[in-house]
């Protein structure tokens, strides 16, 4: 079957894309996408696979044109139980509040699998624009997103090539100036503890700068603890003992995020450590938590309300000269030493 044109991506994918590039007719392809009807598996598959590669998705506004859309704006994040998320989603909001634009969430867990599911029922009701973290997608998912026909704005990140508009910090340069305090500070033997990699990029990425600047001055990373769960208090202490045990020398832990950085504390305030004397601690993302220490970690702003606030503008058109999309627009976090490392 010899592979069609691919379709203009100004204009909304219609059955007949899907049936031109599967080979078989509109009603087939209606079918095989209502899941009705009786059709071969080999059939199916084909339909399907053309349409994942096509990036189709389904209207299901009943009655309405292709080209319509609904007051809706999907915001697309890896998780609610993570502190950061809810104060993107108050940017969010606020700024759609008197545009008659009502944002609408789905959670990815941090499963780019998950994420194509959430896309592709999103997309099917044809909303305004959409918000989604991160820059890393499945094929499938870049197909929905470049055959969408509305603005996205993907946040939480610079560091890559956006579909459309992208709003964040480059977290690379983030963890290349956290490793420099560290060094300024006088730490040598560094440790790194991390959650959900390799799937949360943009910690992998804080991660890579910040070997870059150890590297730089002839250091590497004396030890690392990695799990997949998510954020949380038990899981810090517990990664920090696990890496105090095997490296005892350690004299500096970097966290992924600020929760587990907060339980880690806790463990070595518990374990009578001198901090930041002889041990050091920092983590990311600046959440209020950390104003509820004993000691306040050190950490990093991630520009999370401003991060919101920045990407619904864009949707809404509420940037300069009314650019709706095409925007790149870097924020710049403030690292914040806290009581957790060694004043320089």
């Amino acid at each position: 079957m010899s592979k069609p044109p691919v379709p203009d991506p100004r204009r909304t994918l219609t059955l007949r894309d899907v049936s031109e590039a599967s080979g078989v007719s509109e009603m087939t392809v209606s079918r095989v996408l209502r899941n009705r009807g009786d059709v071969s598996e080999a059939t199916r598959e084909r339909v399907l696979e053309a349409a994942r590669s096509l990036g189709y998705v389904p209207n299901k506004i009943a009655g309405a044109l292709a080209s319509q859309r609904v007051n809706l704006v999907g915001v697309v994040i890896p998780s609610l139980s993570n502190m950061v998320f809810p104060e993107v989603l108050t940017g969010v909001s606020e700024v759609l509040e008197d545009t008659g634009l009502q944002p609408v969430v789905g959670v990815t867990n941090y499963s780019p699998d998950r994420e194509e599911s959430v896309l592709y029922e999103m997309l099917s009701w044809r909303p305004s624009g959409l918000i989604l973290a991160g820059l890393e997608h499945t094929e499938a998912a870049q197909a929905m997103l470049a055959q969408a026909g509305i603005p996205i704005v993907e946040i939480m990140d610079i560091d890559g090539s956006p579909i459309d508009s992208a709003v964040g910090i480059s977290h690379r340069r983030a963890g290349r100036k956290m490793a420099e305090a560290i060094i300024a500070a006088g730490y040598r033997r560094i440790a790194f503890l991390g959650t959900q990699m390799p799937n949360d990029h943009r910690a992998r990425k804080r991660l890579e700068g910040f070997e870059e600047a150890l590297a730089r001055v002839g250091l590497s990373l004396a030890d690392r603890e990695f799990y997949s769960g998510g954020s949380a208090l038990l899981k810090g202490r517990e990664m920090t003992e696990a890496v105090l045990k095997r490296t005892p020398d350690v004299d500096f832990l970097y966290y992924s995020n600020d929760m587990i950085g907060a339980g880690g504390l806790l463990y070595c305030l518990d374990a009578g450590l001198d901090v930041p004397g002889k041990i050091g601690l920092a983590g990311f993302n600046g959440v209020e938590l950390l104003d509820g220490l004993p000691r306040r970690l050190a950490t990093m702003d991630a520009c999370r309300l401003e991060i919101g606030r920045r990407a619904a503008e864009i949707i809404a058109g509420k940037r300069p000269e009314g650019l709706v999309g095409g925007e790149v627009i870097e924020l710049f976090p403030t690292l914040q030493p806290g009581d957790t490392i060694r004043p320089t």
